[in-house]
């Protein structure tokens, strides 16, 4: 049985022995295992938003449920963050810098769809983008290694992949049901 308090204690001693998001990971994946427990003790997602369940300047865990079809444009972290899906899916594409980095412009480098169960590590320099294909809400629980919402991000806008600084605010509010 998934037991919150008990996740977010784990995740804490993980992140005291060490940087690497790796402890973090086998902690995720373990809560994974039973992606229905995860829901029964979060709740079925019914509405979108990026909700907070433990911040600190070393850790953020963030219970994010997407809308039902979101597209989330290319951003990076600045840290590194491990992803679990427990309800519904999440289709990410991973990007890079342009070899000649004029612009600040970005290409795709591969895709990955992570479904209830699946477990992904993001590492500090990875920038992806995330879309919900489903009609439905997806749930997932991101873990960071900062404080995801005071950190120094970008993101990059739709049109012409254009980078911008992060805005949280923006994020929020894209999330939110409409």
């Amino acid at each position: 049985m998934f037991n919150l308090e008990t996740f977010v204690e784990d995740c804490k001693t993980a992140v005291r022995r060490g940087p690497s998001h790796g402890a973090v990971g086998e902690v995720l994946r373990r809560a994974m295992a039973d992606p229905t427990a995860v829901t029964a003790a979060l709740g079925a997602p019914r509405s979108g938003g990026l909700n907070a369940i433990y911040k600190s300047p070393e850790l953020t865990i963030l219970n994010m449920v997407w809308r039902p079809e979101m597209v989330l444009m290319p951003h990076d972290h600045n840290m590194w963050a491990v992803i679990g899906i427990y309800s519904g899916r999440e289709d990410n594409i991973f990007w890079r810098r342009t070899r000649d980095g004029a612009g600040g412009r970005i290409e795709a480098t591969e895709a990955k769809a992570l479904a209830a169960g699946d477990v992904v590590l993001l590492g500090r320099d990875t920038i992806h983008s995330v879309i919900n294909p489903l009609s439905k809400y997806t749930g997932a629980i991101h873990v960071y290694g900062g404080d995801f919402f005071e950190a120094e991000r970008l993101e990059w806008e739709a049109e012409g992949l254009t980078e911008r600084r992060w805005d949280p605010e923006r994020a929020k509010a894209l999330f939110a049901d409409r």
